[in-house]
Parts: C-alpha cells; structure tokens; sequence
C-alpha cells in the first residue's frame, strides 16, 4: 500500500535530503515539495495526502500554526533543529518527531511507524464499510446492518431476520448466513436460531430473552452459549 507523502521546509538542503530519502523507501509516494505551509494547501486540493514531513521554522507560517488551524490533518511528521518544539508537536497529535540533521536510519523509522497506522486506518475504515449485507424479499433488495440484527430464525428452506426496524425474510440458509456475519458479534444458539451476543437481555434455562422475545438455546449449543454469553460478565458473590 503506497503512502502518498509532501515535504514543507523553507531550507533547499534539507528538501532535498528528505526527497532522497522517500525515494529509497518502496511504500513512499512523494507527490510534491513546498516551501512553506501555504503551498501545501492548493496540492491537498489537488491528490489525496496521506503524510507530511513538516519544518516547524519557516516564514510565512511556521509548522505549528498551519497544523493549529488545519481541518482534519493526515498523518504529519515532524522535522526541525528545535527539539523544544517536541512537546507542543505531539499535544497536536504528530506522528513522529524527527531532529535534523535526520539520519536515514531515523528516517525510515518514522517512515515505518506512518505505514503501519496507515495500515490500521484502512484496516478500520474496510470493516467499517463492511458491516452490512443486501438480501433479497420478494422483489425488493433490502440492506441490513450488522448491528440492528437481534435474532434469526430458520424455516426450512428461508431464514427470518429480526432487527431493530423490523423483520426480513430470505430464501436463504441459516449457515450461509453465519458465514458472513462476525464471528465475535453472533452466536449460534439451537439449530434453527442465532442470536446477536450485545442484543442478549437474559438467560434462563434453556432460553435467551432478547427484546422481549424468547429464544431457544438447544443442549447442543448450551454450555457454548453459557460461556460466550455470561463468560467474564457474571458478578458471582461468592
């Protein structure tokens, strides 16, 4: 995953270092060099900036201002010959802290640590998008989120969804289903019926009471459920 990075330093040497520098790092894309914060604004505009290596001295604005007032910021190393900005540079959420002279080896290290939350934010904003599914009733294709989903029930050759807006029903299988719903979030409580973990308002006996119904937990998965659903969540007053 390449990381769409921009140098900000008023000091031709030290552009020119850093450029070197992103050029031997393979995830590395450098997409502009600025001399100071008020060039970077119209390249934003342009491509989509996933990292700046910003001076924090220069004129014009310096890089402690410009990040002061920036909406929404990507990810921003710091680079100068003032370690005193250090603190100031991390209470505006910086990603890294880098001295000059910048040694490659330092370099790269704040390179590395953009890649992997670079990563983590994909990551996250991926599972995000995927917490839905379309199923099909009748003629109409209707969307259904993850977390509106209390129970399902299976009838022979369809399922019933419960949700929080209402119910759906599918020509579709119980186990199909299970498949493509999160395994931490859902539970399979009998061998007609799964239940969302969070949705869960008790339990007692052989039953699970969700939103003011009563759903069967079979012997099979009894002792699954009872973990799952209690585990570490049970106050005992022994």
């Amino acid at each position: 995953m390449m990381i769409n990075c921009v140098i900000v330093d008023d000091e031709p040497l030290a552009r020119e270092g850093l450029a070197n520098y992103v050029r031997e790092v393979d995830f590395l894309n450098l997409c502009g060099v600025c001399e100071n914060p008020l060039e970077l604004v119209p390249l934003m505009d342009q491509q989509a900036i996933d990292l700046i290596f910003l001076d924090i001295q220069m004129p014009k604005m310096n890089g402690i201002e410009f990040l002061k007032i920036m909406q929404n910021p990507p990810m921003v190393v710091i680079t100068t010959a003032y370690p005193s900005y250090a603190l100031e540079g991390f209470q505006l959420n910086v990603l890294d802290y880098l001295l000059k002279p910048v040694t490659f080896e330092r370099f790269f290290k704040a390179a590395a640590k953009a890649r992997d939350y670079h990563k983590l934010l994909h990551k996250e904003l991926t599972e995000r998008e995927e917490d839905y599914f379309f199923i099909k009733c009748g003629s109409k294709y209707e969307k259904v989120f993850f977390e509106e989903i209390l129970y399902v029930e299976a009838m022979q050759n369809y399922v019933t969804i419960y949700t929080t807006k209402g119910k759906y029903m599918t020509l579709l299988s119980l186990k199909s289903l299970e498949i493509k719903l999160p395994a931490t979030g859902f539970i399979r409580v009998h061998k007609s019926f799964l239940a969302a973990i969070n949705k869960i308002d008790g339990v007692e006996a052989a039953e699970l009471f969700i939103c003011g119904s009563r759903i069967p937990v079979s012997r099979t998965f009894h002792d699954q459920v009872m973990e799952r659903v209690l585990g570490k969540k049970l106050l005992d007053k022994r």
